[in-house]
């Protein structure tokens, strides 16, 4: 019962998001620097040099479908290693939530702990969760301030972006469905 009540709570949120995607196809990428989960300097414009660069957006550990993306990319890391690519995740989680979500997913790539939602902003994945939802997610133990570390209630439309060597977008994934994602066949084509 309380799965499905998560379940209509996030179709509530994806409903919600009404931005689109501002980029396409052979633009720049916005350059960031962050720190990792691991405590590493990393900056987009330097990544890029060693390879193409898949970045993942996903909205928390306590979302089951961005768990079963996050597993799906660690699974086939090896294929997308292989074609040279950096795969890097970021999300508006607090390191501590973070932690939850390797917990439970395993990954051994490299998360961005973005809870400026700076990043997110860049890319124009952010959306801001009405106060109703907010409140309604509470009820499942679901607190976005605690979760990501402050009072901004943002979330990532989930997307997937392919930043090739010279730094422009090669691929593009953005659906306003938290339920859709890519599949790592179709990344893998796109690398």
């Amino acid at each position: 019962m309380k799965k499905l009540c998560i379940a209509m709570l996030l179709l509530i949120v994806a409903k919600s998001q009404s931005q689109t995607l501002q980029f396409k196809v052979g633009d720049k990428a916005p350059n960031f620097t962050a720190i990792t989960h691991a405590g590493s300097k990393t900056d987009l414009k330097k990544l890029v040099k060693n390879g193409p660069v898949v970045m993942i957006f996903y909205r928390g550990y306590w979302c089951p479908f961005c768990n079963k993306e996050l597993n799906h990319m660690n699974d086939s890391l090896p294929m997308l290693q292989a074609k040279g690519a950096t795969v890097i995740a970021i999300t508006p989680e607090k390191y501590e939530s973070v932690n939850k979500t390797i917990e439970k997913t395993k990954v051994s790539f490299e998360i961005i702990s973005d809870t400026t939602n700076a990043i997110l902003k860049q890319y124009g994945v952010n959306f801001t969760v009405d106060d109703k939802t907010v409140e309604k997610y509470k009820t499942y133990g679901i607190d976005f301030t605690s979760v990501n570390g402050n009072n901004d209630n943002t979330l990532p439309v989930p997307a997937v972006f392919i930043i090739d060597k010279n730094g422009n977008f090669k691929y593009l994934y953005f659906d306003k469905d938290y339920r859709k994602r890519p599949s790592v066949k179709e990344l893998l084509e796109n690398l």
